[in-house]
């Protein structure tokens, strides 16, 4: 398994390299289990909210709505490049209550009992010890503070999954090794348990993420995701070998030139005693 030093540093510079197509690619397709998300965590107007992975800011703006310019939330993302661009919109959107910090999940620089709500939308399977990121999220909530969370749900129904085999045929990424761990049955809902939260309830949602055509289906995989940092590194032939696998394995769900790929995702829920 990875060094979790090395892992960090994948992942950062990883999704440096993401951030500007990040959006555009995956947007519309994690809508549904970010307002499930949203929903869970029930925000009140004048509420102060940590959103750990941040990445552009997607959840950020949402829950910065909910909670209203009397409210406060900061969003954390590992990645410099996520948190620029986030920081950047929220300026020009003339938002005072929102802020954006480069932080790792793992050792928030944050103090103790800070916030009302936390929210993290897929971004827990990407650390290296997820439980101590936990930790540290109920570390920073208020007694009776809320939790919410999202992951991918299991490998079996993430059709985009196929990205990770065919990615490692290529080169020893190993970028995120446990990443399908937290979307068995009950496995989130546990470690919040371990990690001191009380009366954890986890959904499961089933999705299809839509994509127009081969292009951007293979962007979302392979430029706007995870493996983005592997992907930079390949050369012309190994990128047109790497696509040529990827639409083999999702052709089962191609429609004409649209693809509409099978994914599931794991929403819990949690409060501080």
């Amino acid at each position: 398994m990875m060094d979790a030093r090395l892992q960090r540093r994948v992942q950062r510079y990883g999704w440096d390299l993401a951030a500007q197509d990040y959006e555009p690619l995956w947007q519309g397709q994690l809508a549904v289990a970010q307002e499930a998300l949203l929903e869970a965590a029930a925000l009140a107007p004048g509420e102060e909210v940590l959103d750990v992975a941040c990445g552009t800011g997607l959840v950020t703006f949402a829950a910065a709505r909910a909670v209203g310019p009397v409210g406060r939330v900061l969003g954390t993302d590992i990645s410099g490049g996520m948190v620029q661009a986030a920081a950047l919109r929220a300026q020009q959107r003339g938002l005072a209550h929102v802020q954006f910090a480069r932080m790792d999940a793992e050792a928030l620089a944050l103090p103790r009992a800070s916030f009302d709500a936390a929210l993290c939308a897929l971004g827990l399977m990407y650390l290296p010890d997820p439980l101590q990121g936990l930790r540290e999220l109920r570390r920073v909530l208020r007694p009776g503070g809320r939790l919410g969370l999202s992951v991918w749900g299991e490998r079996a129904r993430c059709g985009w999954a196929a990205v990770f085999p065919v990615v490692d045929a290529e080169v020893a990424s190993d970028v995120c090794p446990l990443f399908f761990r937290l979307g068995q049955v009950g496995a989130l809902a546990q470690l919040c348990a371990e990690a001191g939260f009380g009366a954890p309830r986890e959904r499961r949602i089933a999705a299809v993420l839509e994509y127009g055509n081969a292009e951007q289906a293979c962007a979302a995989a392979f430029v706007g995701g995870p493996v983005a940092l592997a992907w930079s590194r390949f050369n012309e032939d190994t990128r047109a070998r790497a696509q040529a696998r990827y639409l083999e394995a999702i052709e089962p769900w191609r429609h004409g030139l649209r693809y509409e790929l099978p994914g599931e995702f794991v929403v819990v829920s949690a409060t501080v005693p």
